[in-house]
């Protein structure tokens, strides 16, 4: 037998629980599928045996004040990626501007727990955000951008990406309060947008979660 098909051969690690042992416990949380036979999905363990509602629920309770916006007018590749971001950071919505199709396979079933919101263009995203009272922010390399590692983010605003390769359209830098660069080091002129995305969202978290801890 060869490495490779030794290598085959091993089993795969199951994701998840299976079914619950012992007394059942109660509440109308619980999910009486789920704990029959067991919860192989991508929650944390908190959540495990829950019903879907029930954590949609819990996590509406403590959603933070950042929404996600993604420019998305040619298929965005890295859309399902910034959905998944947007959901361990617990954002409070995800924005589709543009094509309301987008690959869901790199939120990895995230979106079933991340309210997303869709708007067809430009200006209904931003109506919709000036109504709601929230700072737009983009994020891009422009001659008047700003570093984001110095920038104070407000707590309620709406951080803005673009299409992968052409960037933030006009019509979102134009209607941004600012925009932010991340400071790069090597030779590449920038990262892709489900990156910068995590690393604003992060920015975010330590602006206005990790400051306010105690000590």
């Amino acid at each position: 037998m060869t490495a490779g098909t030794e290598a085959e051969a091993e089993p795969k690690a199951e994701v998840g629980v299976g079914p619950w042992e012992g007394e059942l416990p109660q509440g109308e949380h619980w999910d009486p599928d789920l704990l029959a036979d067991g919860d192989r999905r991508n929650v944390v363990d908190k959540y495990r045996y829950w019903k879907h509602e029930a954590i949609v629920a819990d996590l509406d309770s403590r959603r933070h004040n950042f929404h996600i916006a993604i420019e998305n007018w040619q298929h965005d590749m890295n859309i399902g990626t910034v959905v998944r971001t947007a959901n361990a950071f617990l954002a409070k919505e995800v924005h589709i501007i543009g094509r309301r199709r987008w690959n869901r396979r790199g939120a990895m079933v995230t979106d079933r727990y991340q309210h997303i919101r869709h708007h067809p263009t430009v200006a209904d995203f931003v109506a919709w955000a000036r109504g709601e009272g929230l700072a737009i922010i983009g994020i891009d390399i422009f001659p008047d951008s700003v570093p984001l590692e110095t920038y104070e983010l407000p707590r309620d605003c709406v951080l803005v990406f673009g299409q992968e390769g052409p960037g933030l359209s006009p019509e979102v830098h134009e209607a941004a309060v600012d925009t932010l660069s991340i400071e790069q080091f090597g030779s590449t002129r920038s990262i892709n947008a489900a990156s910068a995305a995590a690393i604003a969202m992060h920015a975010w978290i330590r602006r206005h979660v990790f400051s306010q801890l105690p000590g």
